[in-house]
């Protein structure tokens, strides 16, 4: 007689809970990957290193954005994120 017929199958649990992601794993995933799909990019204030002013600027902009008071170059484009200028602060904006 075969010994595997009568036994019960056991419950397999899944190495991780894909219902309850953590917000790691969430954040190494591409961001149409997500449970719940969410832009990379956000608006942020950026405070010029010169005359203090706050200048809000698109994270992945695609043109060299400088201060409206005295004309310092506050970010640089690259191919994806912008490049803050040595010395510019930044906080991300809140909807």
């Amino acid at each position: 007689t075969n010994s595997f017929v009568n036994q019960q199958p056991s419950a397999a649990t899944m190495p991780t809970d894909l219902l309850h992601p953590s917000k790691e794993s969430e954040a190494q995933k591409h961001k149409l990957k997500r449970l719940v799909q969410t832009p990379d990019s956000f608006f942020m204030d950026v405070k010029c290193s010169g005359c203090f002013n706050i200048t809000t600027v698109f994270s992945h902009a695609q043109t060299p954005v400088v201060c409206s008071a005295c004309a310092f170059l506050l970010c640089r484009p690259t191919g994806g994120k912008t490049h803050l200028t040595e010395g510019c602060s930044f906080r991300r904006k809140i909807e």
